[in-house]
């Protein structure tokens, strides 16, 4: 195997000694790079044995050879898979560690899986193929809290509850479509994804640095072979969408918390005192180090405190690309951790949701108390609509000049008058049971 490997795919210095001004840079613009690449070094081994094969298909390599380097790539992907495979901070990433280490297996020959290839278009595709992956998975288990969610609303569809609006009692609810409210959010969400997968879902490989290559590679073949629905067109595109897909994508994962954030805000205050409504099991609050009585929330508290951190990560992505040209640029290296952070706390966020939900109860009978007789004026008022026939607007006035008028109705009396679509009476439970069961 050939000897003196290079550091870094750039360097020029192969004895690799570096004054202190070096080292000190290097310290700077690597910052965690070879720490996160970890993550998408599968990622990145799929799609060169992708490029390995389209070098051979462009008569670049010979089938030997491409046979040779897709051994040595596996056997990379073992030793990651061991938790083996290192990568320094003086190989700067993951591609630098990759071809240092198939040099070293195979001489000469490793050095040729970078020819007609960028870093650029390499740690994209590496990403990319790590998002389509990784969003199948926030998918999935969205898929299951909407499940869950459902299926809590179905359970308790006929108990009673009082509707806010302002944060005071407005109208007559129900557990049912408040619970059911959530989980068509989750439907919703999972429908929208439709437009950030195909943004995800083209191949940046073979770009190189951005304005392709003069080696005849198949780039529609490349797109085929690692499951992309077509390639990026256009070469500039690829380092111009870098951070603004990602911006889209972390948007669309900041959706899918914030959904999970409100239910918690609602588990939070319908858990309290002021409104004890719902009763957390115990096994799902934390105590006081002072306060023996205390069941505080703090599962429903991170829930919303990880949504904030996730929409801080979308933030971070808002301003690296804001005042950036086209073309590659180095500040898009940092485009890469918001992304991993985001996924990693939208699964949290999804998972804990579940949790919150599996461990929440209706007390029904202080439900039933306070669906209070403020709930029902505006009933009041469409019951003299009604029977007296006059006009809605004087009914309103009557009401609310004779609230003692607000007292003859009742939780059975008014659901049964409630059979649109969505209401107390007919929440639309079978209706969302049906619409998840068609997301794929």
């Amino acid at each position: 195997p050939q000897q003196n490997l290079m550091s870094k795919l750039w360097q020029q210095n192969k004895t690799g000694k570096q004054s202190d001004a070096q080292k000190q840079m290097e310290a700077f613009t690597v910052g965690n790079d070879h720490i996160l690449d970890q993550v998408l070094v599968p990622y990145d081994l799929m799609a060169s044995v992708v490029h390995a094969e389209a070098l051979k298909d462009a008569n670049v390599l010979s089938d030997d050879e491409f046979q040779l380097l897709k051994k040595g790539l596996d056997e990379i992907h073992e030793t990651w898979k061991l938790g083996n495979f290192q990568i320094r901070q003086e190989d700067e990433d993951m591609h630098t560690a990759i071809e240092n280490e198939l040099t070293s297996k195979l001489g000469d020959l490793g050095k040729k899986i970078h020819t007609a290839r960028s870093r650029n278009d390499q740690v994209l595709t590496a990403l990319r193929l790590f998002e389509k992956e990784k969003l199948d998975e926030v998918l999935n288990s969205l898929k299951k809290s909407a499940t869950l969610m459902l299926s809590f609303s179905e359970t308790n569809q006929n108990v009673p509850m009082p509707g806010f609006t302002h944060t005071r009692k407005a109208m007559l609810s129900s557990v049912g479509l408040w619970g059911g409210a959530f989980a068509e959010m989750m439907i919703l969400q999972i429908k929208a994804s439709s437009g950030v997968q195909s943004l995800i879902n083209r191949s940046p490989l073979g770009t190189a640095a951005g304005f392709g290559t003069s080696f005849p590679i198949d780039r529609s073949t490349e797109s085929d072979r690692l499951g992309f629905e077509s390639p990026i067109i256009c070469s500039t595109t690829a380092q111009l969408s870098r951070g603004w897909i990602e911006l889209q994508l972390v948007q669309y994962l900041s959706g899918v918390t914030s959904v999970l954030n409100r239910l918690a805000s609602d588990v939070i205050l319908y858990t309290g005192e002021g409104f004890p409504f719902f009763e957390m099991n115990r096994d799902i609050t934390t105590g006081s180090s002072i306060m023996p009585q205390k069941k505080n929330p703090d599962l429903a508290e991170l829930i919303r405190g990880r949504h904030a951190e996730l929409t801080g990560n979308a933030s971070t992505l808002q301003h690296l690309i804001s005042n950036l040209g086209s073309g590659y640029h180095r500040d898009l290296q940092l485009t890469k951790k918001p992304v991993l952070n985001a996924f990693d706390n939208t699964l949290d966020i999804l998972s804990a949701g579940r949790l919150l939900i599996q461990n929440l109860k209706p007390n029904t009978e202080n439900l039933k108390n306070a669906c209070s007789s403020e709930l029902f004026a505006a009933e009041e008022a469409n019951k003299l609509v009604k029977e007296k026939g006059v006009s809605f607007r004087e009914a309103y006035q009557i009401i609310k000049e004779t609230p003692e008028n607000n007292t003859t109705l009742n939780w059975t009396e008014v659901k049964n008058q409630y059979t649109h679509l969505g209401s107390p009476g007919n929440p639309g439970l079978e209706e969302l049971r049906e619409e998840l069961e068609t997301c794929s």
